[in-house]
């Protein structure tokens, strides 16, 4: 299975994402806590030219809370800072401003010597359906961004303030013009980031088992049983078409379906 996904708007989303770094002062970097590795886009990382970063581990509340602190400490440095949070939970991103003034806070006591209390700009970015546009309305307390659980929602970046002198700049989803590295690719496939109407559902739930067995195996034999192939998994449920064929699409999607709702258990891939 090959997958690569890269519509048009995402081109023109990271060529206006380039403008606007002179007038930003900090990025905020929204990952999905299921697969926060890879969802470290690799071009939004070379636009963040020396910005100060804040990673936002989102989705913790469907993730491997064990394994995402594991996975967190390399985000902590001079001029990067992380927090861990479910930004549909009311009040969760009051943090984020205080991380965003500490990461500012040089520029900040700058403008404050010659008596300016400045406006502190941010970018959000992140892959497909992240939770970005859920984070910047939990940041206004209330719906500005449009909002969707499927990628490509947000196709223009929108402006909003957040109080405290604060602004942000939500901006589109956007994914590697190629995604060389499959396993990159299939894991942003398993937590939605890439449509799904472009993958194969079926191979998609049989790649996705062979990637659970090897650290959760144990959710998947609770949830599944013994046998975990497709077939095995389609009579358990009763999936099956005219003549006792097996309905193995609607099987892998339920798999994957699954996953997503954390059915199989809260899972943290890299």
């Amino acid at each position: 299975m090959k997958i690569n996904w890269f519509p048009g708007h995402m081109t023109k989303a990271l060529n206006e994402m380039k403008g606007k770094l002179k007038q930003i002062d900090v990025v905020i970097y929204v990952l999905d806590s299921r697969a926060p590795i890879s969802s470290i886009n690799p071009s939004l990382s070379s636009l963040s030219q020396n910005k100060p970063i804040l990673y936002v581990f989102n989705k913790t509340d469907i993730a491997d809370e064990k394994r995402v602190k594991e996975l967190t400490q390399p985000f902590k440095g001079e001029k990067s800072d992380y927090v861990c949070l479910n930004s549909t939970m009311s009040g969760a991103g009051k943090i984020i401003k205080t991380k965003i003034n500490n990461l500012a806070k040089e520029k900040i006591e700058k403008y404050k010597a010659k008596g300016v209390k400045m406006t502190i700009r941010a970018l959000v970015v992140g892959v497909p359906n992240s939770g970005k546009s859920t984070l910047v309305n939990n940041l206004c307390g209330k719906a500005k961004a449009i909002t969707g659980n499927k990628p490509g929602v947000t196709k223009m970046q929108q402006w909003v303030n957040i109080g405290d002198n604060i602004e942000l700049c939500d901006t589109p989803g956007t994914l590697y013009p190629n995604l060389a590295n499959q396993d990159v690719a299939k894991n942003l496939a398993f937590i939605g980031s890439i449509k799904d109407q472009v993958v194969d559902q079926t191979e998609l739930a049989e790649e996705l088992l062979l990637t659970l067995k090897e650290k959760y195996n144990d959710l998947l034999v609770a949830r599944y049983g013994e046998d975990l192939s497709l077939e095995a998994i389609a009579k358990k449920r009763g999936y099956v078409l005219g003549k006792g064929e097996l309905d193995l699409e609607r099987t892998g999607q339920a798999i994957v379906d699954d996953f997503r709702k954390t059915r199989i258990g809260r899972i943290t891939l890299d």
